[in-house]
Order: C-alpha cells, then sequence, then structure tokens
C-alpha cells in the first residue's frame, strides 16, 4: 500500500475565467479506499473526470498505473477501470439486464457476468423490468453494477450512495471492503461525511480546485488541534468537586449545570483530565469522550 497508482503533479484545469482545479497534487496508493471531499462546486467531478482523461488538463499531469492519462497507452489502462458518475442516466426502455448487457458489449466483458452483478447489488428482482421503473435508488444500484463490470482494479465513484436507504448504504460498503481486500483501489466522493469517516484509508479536503489537506482521519485532527469534549454525568452534589479538581489544569469554564458537566479539553490535556474524573472515582456516573468528527474537521480545514 505504499506506491502511488494514481499520481497526479500540477493538475489545473479552467473554464474561461473559472479555476475549477488549480494546482493539484495528489497520491493515491494501490488498494486504499481513497476518499475525497469537498463543498459543492469545490473541484471534485472535474478533478474524476480528469483522471478518467474525459476532460483535458489545462497544465499539468496524471499518471495512472504508469501510464499518462489521454496519452497512446491509457486505451488498456482504462478497460480495468470502473467508473460511476454522479448523475447516472440510462435507457428508459431497456430493462436492467439489457442495460447491463449494453455496456458489458462497449466494455469487451461477457454478458454472461451481468445477472450475477444485478444479483450482487440487489437488483436480481427487477433485471427484467424496464428501467422507467426503477426507483432513484434502484438506478444507482445500476450505475454501481455497471461500474463493476470486468472487475475493475481502479474505480471512481462519484456520490455512490445518493438515492440509497441506510440498509443499501451498509451493503455498498461492505462490497467497497471486499473490493479493496482484493486488491481494487477506490477512489469516492460524497456529501455525507459521517457515512465515510470510518470506511476510508486516506482522504483528501478540497477547497476551490485546490487540495487543503491530506491524510488519514486521526492524522488530520491532530493536525487540527480540534479539542475534544467531555460530557460527563455526576452523582448529586458532586459537581463542586469536579470544577475544583479541574481548575489546576488551567481549562475554559466547565459547562453546564446540575449533575450533567461539559469540559472542553485540548488533545494534549486529554489524559489529565481522565486522570482527575478517575480521581472522583464513585462520584462520576458515566463519561462519554466527543471526538472530532470528519465533519468538524472538514469545516475547519474548508472555512
Amino acid at each position: 500500500m505504499t506506491s502511488a497508482i494514481i499520481e497526479i503533479t500540477g493538475a489545473v484545469k479552467h473554464f474561461g475565467e473559472v479555476r475549477a482545479v488549480d494546482g493539484v497534487d495528489l497520491g493515491i496508493r494501490a488498494g486504499e479506499i481513497f476518499g475525497l471531499i469537498g463543498h459543492n462546486g469545490a473541484g471534485k467531478s472535474t478533478l474524476f473526470k480528469t483522471m478518467l482523461g474525459l476532460l483535458p488538463l489545462t497544465a499539468g499531469s496524471i499518471r495512472i498505473d504508469g501510464q499518462a492519462v489521454r496519452g497512446r497507452d491509457f486505451r488498456e489502462v482504462r478497460r480495468r477501470i470502473g467508473y460511476l458518475p454522479e448523475n447516472v442516466v440510462f435507457y428508459d426502455n431497456l430493462s436492467g439486464l439489457e442495460t447491463l448487457a449494453f455496456f458489458a458489449r462497449l466494455k469487451g466483458v461477457a454478458a454472461g457476468a451481468c445477472a450475477g452483478l444485478l444479483e450482487k447489488v440487489g437488483l436480481g428482482h427487477a433485471a427484467r423490468r424496464r428501467v422507467r421503473g426503477y426507483s432513484k435508488g434502484m438506478r444507482q444500484r445500476l450505475g454501481l453494477a455497471q461500474a463493476l463490470l470486468g472487475d475493475p482494479a481502479i474505480l471512481f465513484l462519484d456520490e455512490p450512495t445518493t438515492g440509497l436507504d441506510p440498509e443499501a448504504i451498509r451493503e455498498f460498503y461492505v462490497l467497497v471492503g471486499e473490493l479493496r481486500d482484493r486488491g481494487a483501489t477506490v477512489v469516492l466522493t460524497s456529501h455525507i461525511l459521517a457515512e465515510i469517516q470510518a470506511r476510508v484509508d486516506r482522504l483528501a479536503i478540497m477547497k476551490s480546485g485546490r487540495i487543503q489537506a491530506t491524510g488519514t482521519l486521526s492524522g488530520l485532527r491532530e493536525a487540527m488541534d480540534l479539542p475534544l469534549v467531555f460530557h460527563v454525568t455526576l452523582r448529586p452534589g458532586a459537581a463542586g468537586a469536579l470544577r475544583e479538581a479541574l481548575a489546576p489544569l488551567g481549562l475554559p469554564e466547565v459547562q453546564g449545570e446540575g449533575d450533567r458537566l461539559v469540559v472542553r479539553v485540548a488533545r494534549a490535556d486529554k489524559m489529565a483530565v481522565l486522570g482527575v474524573l478517575a480521581r472522583l472515582n464513585d462520584r462520576v456516573v458515566d463519561i462519554h469522550v466527543h471526538e472530532p468528527s470528519l465533519e468538524d474537521v472538514f469545516l475547519g480545514y474548508a472555512a
């Protein structure tokens, strides 16, 4: 997992005066699930399309598996890439099975694989139903099946869980995990940050066409040095003892009333606060420590 299968160097893509991608340097390792997050208009989808060779760069370079995107030898690499666009569009008059068979022919994949893929994404029961009768979530599943044709080594998934219910989202990420375990590289975007924070190996935060930060969630948390929040439930009458015990640490004012207090602390003070709580012994009923979420980290970098 140390070698970069996708190497982006100084990537720039302008549409007139709009700098959609503005000097991106990024390496994505083979065999990892990589998340690309950012506000609408941050440049995520444009960067996706340049990586796929669908849009030419204004400047810079992108290499996938050693080959320059849009280079003479990239055609063979592209056969091992799957892509699910943000907005999936299909022919309404074809059935799900016919739609997948059509894309299989385009990709040079045996049509016999189509029925099994539809079963895999939960569409086996609707394989012969016309796509015009599919719900948004069913269309999204069909799009995922299309992206999985040919057992791709690299998957680009742009907002892949749009329209899926919670059970389908869980099943989707189980499938993505299985692909990673088999060695596939998965690059995805999502607006639902809570959904991906425990499911990506690394991520990049994008704003105004530029990468603001790259790393693991824990690494980005530490770099931002966002505070931890302790929610403490105490025995009746113990709040004063806790405030007094915390006073030598020089923490900001402890918030809350009665027997439920909220203590915000720098990450460096975490163990000291836990030590204070341990010394209070049976006067502490419950402790919940809130780590900064991916949303907290994202808002810190993207503000």
